[in-house]
């Protein structure tokens, strides 16, 4: 029954403009017509992270709910915890339309949406103004024209501080210009000692995830983990979206620019995970992200090195029935490989991924 709702919701979605698609989702979660599901909570997938408990390792990843709007309807449908975002301080629209591309033979999109949001004030409205939805993270981000981008972040924390569960600093999109420079060395050591100076000041107990790209090379990990290490970073999130268009199928979508997301992601965002965990140790925590879309890719993930994973291109495609199903699945991966917690299967292939070169 549930995989006939997601068909149907998701052939009636395929109709329409992937951007307004997204809007008429979000509505119908915020209407209650998308049914919740029935979780009653498998201990076994449930681990204490970063300070914080998380009843499942599923989460939705930013960019979905980008204003804060549907995080308790999203909740309900199994996600153990809900990224909202990114925000910026002052609302923005983006880049101009058309901005959102389907690439169903890949199970993918390329978007270049470039940080639309509603801004601080109107997310933090939104959260305060709705049912808490558990577990709740605000993804941070900078505005476009910003004179001091870095400063864009520390005011992020000082205005989500009584609501965050955890904050993500964002600096691996590709959509907005120049960003990704945040994440060279001296760039991020010096966003990381101000963003966390904040932190200890407004919210000291709450922790703070690095977000970074798919497309770093060797020498970028190398220069990005002593920095996480030595500023003590909470966590780190992995992957962003893609440039590269490796193995697309030939479509007219495939030539769009933008950050590529979805299935064809997978292998470069557990390449890039894998490789992180080597130099970050086992204690750090990992959020994976990239090309999640079942029980079984959710679990290699965690088998790469990620405590837990994120999705958002699978929803797109698996519909939102998709949750429940990849929750039962981990369940029985529980169950067939008898374990007490999915977290024993944590690091099993992390050799493995970082053995592959990175980009591949």
């Amino acid at each position: 029954m549930s995989r006939r709702f997601d068909g149907i919701a998701r052939k009636a979605l395929f109709t329409f403009d992937p951007e307004v698609a997204h809007g008429l989702s979000i509505a119908a979660l915020k209407s209650g017509l998308v049914p919740g599901c029935r979780n009653d909570g498998d201990p076994r997938l449930a681990i204490e992270l970063a300070g914080l408990t998380f009843p499942n390792p599923l989460g939705m990843a930013a960019g979905y709910d980008k204003n804060a709007e549907v995080a308790g309807p999203l909740a309900r449908l199994g996600f153990g915890f809900v990224e909202v975002g990114t925000v910026t301080p002052r609302p923005q629209e983006g880049n101009p339309k058309p901005r959102i591309f389907r690439l169903p033979e890949d199970r993918a999109v390329i978007n270049r949406l470039g940080f639309n949001n509603r801004g601080h004030e109107a997310a933090r409205a939104n959260i305060l103004s709705g049912a808490r939805p558990g577990l709740l993270g605000i993804n941070i981000g900078a505005n476009k024209d910003a004179e001091d981008r870095i400063g864009d972040y520390v005011t992020g924390i000082g205005a989500f501080s009584e609501v965050a569960d955890y904050f993500t600093i964002n600096v691996s999109s590709p959509n907005t210009p120049g960003l990704r420079n945040l994440q060279s060395r001296e760039a991020l050591a010096e966003l990381l000692g101000r963003v966390l100076s904040e932190r200890a000041v407004r919210a000291p107990k709450t922790p703070v995830f690095l977000k970074i790209a798919p497309d770093l090379s060797d020498a970028d990990l190398d220069e990005i983990a002593p920095e996480c290490l030595s500023h003590r970073l909470d966590g780190l999130i992995v992957s962003n979206t893609t440039l590269s268009r490796e193995g697309l199928v030939d479509t007219p979508a495939k030539s769009e620019s933008g950050g590529l997301s979805g299935r064809p992601l997978f292998l470069r965002s557990t390449i890039v995970l894998a490789k992180m965990r080597q130099r970050l140790g086992k204690a750090v925590p990992f959020i994976g992200v990239g090309g999640i879309d079942s029980a079984e890719t959710a679990a290699e993930k965690i088998r790469a090195g990620a405590d837990l994973v994120q999705l958002y291109t699978g929803f797109i495609y698996g519909g939102p029935m998709l949750p429940s199903r990849i929750l039962k699945g981990l369940s029985k991966i529980c169950d067939d490989e008898q374990i007490a917690r999915l977290g024993d299967i944590r690091d099993s292939r992390t050799e493995h991924y970082a053995s592959l070169p990175s980009g591949a």
